[in-house]
């Protein structure tokens, strides 16, 4: 019997077999934990822990103008880097507000692969297609042709190398290549976890294999949402929706190293240029509470009684053993050692806005 209306991706079998946790996201069915946050969030701290992350979009852009093109609705600047490698940044809106923050691979000067998150996958692609009116170039909507998985931790390489026969030992921080199995398979050193880790996009079968001898190695630990958030948030990794959002523009966020406004022209540039110019008039900052207490999204920051923002992402961390968050603030109120207060339900705690990083990342870089 259906109990949703979800997509499912092509582990989901796999997911409910193992007694995962399961609940929607991005408009799929997901497992959200299996053996338990804590559990899967060491495991990717200390060895090796792998997420199916099948509901991530794909777009392929190719053509004459492919470069041209990507380069006008992406933050970042594709010309800079070579075939094989890979760039972090954000489609923006005329006003600088973001459309989503995305991953882009570089297959040639005329061949484009974007990652984009699973609960925009439809407004982004409508956004590709619209702006993509007087460029020569073909967009491919790919979603339903790749499954994902992301094998992340200290011994990611080791499990990649020895348990897929996948060779990545070669692969520095987001680069990429593209092994020719029978359908393609890309292999990329990139992840959310702040972790080593390898990403791999593949038709469903070969993810489904994948899969299967990651799980009977026992080198391994499946893992859910739960922890690739608290993985994520440890870092201070953003999520579309809380760190940035049609609101909140990458300026903001403290992700202006992702704007190359020396670039000739992009969607949101003179907006971004002009807030960076000006300086915002909120920024995404971390605070560390002087309690126990969780602060949680939404959860009102006050400075001198009154409230001055409010809270994006917030844990106990795991890696840590700290209550802190990241929160969009008045500028004013932004500077580290800053003291402020966060509402929870109907008490306030004291915190003092910190770095948004509460845990150190451990990228293989050369």
């Amino acid at each position: 019997m259906e109990t949703s209306n979800n997509k499912r991706t092509c582990l989901y079998d796999k997911h409910v077999a193992l007694g995962a946790l399961m609940s929607p996201f991005g408009g799929f069915d997901m497992p959200i934990q299996y053996s338990g946050i804590v559990d899967e969030h060491q495991a990717v701290r200390t060895a090796c822990g792998v997420f199916d992350v099948s509901h991530m979009g794909e777009v392929l852009i190719s053509g004459a103008d492919a470069e041209r093109y990507v380069n006008h609705i992406f933050t970042n600047d594709v010309t800079r880097i070579d075939a094989g490698q890979i760039l972090y940044g954000m489609m923006c809106y005329d006003n600088g507000g973001v459309v989503d923050d995305l991953l882009v691979y570089k297959m040639s000067e005329y061949r484009f692969f974007l990652v984009i998150n699973a609960a925009n996958i439809d407004k982004d692609w409508a956004w590709i297609q619209e702006q993509a009116k007087g460029f020569n170039v073909t967009l491919e909507h790919q979603s339903d042709q790749y499954g994902e998985l992301a094998v992340q931790g200290p011994l990611a390489e080791a499990v990649m190398e020895e348990v897929l026969a996948l060779p990545c030992k070669e692969l520095v921080f987001y680069t990429f290549k593209t092994l020719q199995q029978a359908t393609p398979v890309i292999i990329s050193r990139t992840g959310y976890t702040g972790e080593d880790g390898f990403e791999i996009y593949a038709h469903a079968d070969f993810i489904r294999e994948c899969w299967d001898k990651l799980m009977a190695s026992g080198r391994c630990k499946p893992c859910g949402l739960g922890c690739r958030d608290t993985l994520r948030f440890e870092v201070g990794l953003p999520l579309y929706g809380d760190e940035l959002s049609a609101d909140i523009t990458p300026v903001m966020a403290g992700l202006s190293m992702f704007v190359k406004l020396d670039k000739k022209e992009f969607i949101g540039k003179e907006a971004l240029a002009k807030q960076k110019a000006e300086g915002p008039d909120k920024k995404l900052v971390g605070i560390e509470l002087h309690d126990k207490a969780i602060p949680r999204h939404g959860y009102c920051v006050l400075k001198d009684g009154k409230v001055v923002g409010e809270v994006t992402t917030g844990y106990h961390t795991i890696s840590t053993d700290k209550s802190v968050c990241m929160a969009l603030i008045d500028s004013s109120c932004a500077a580290l050692d800053t003291e402020v207060e966060i509402q929870i339900r109907k008490k306030t705690f004291p915190g003092t806005v910190c770095r948004k990083r509460f845990y150190d990342k451990h990228y293989k870089k050369d």
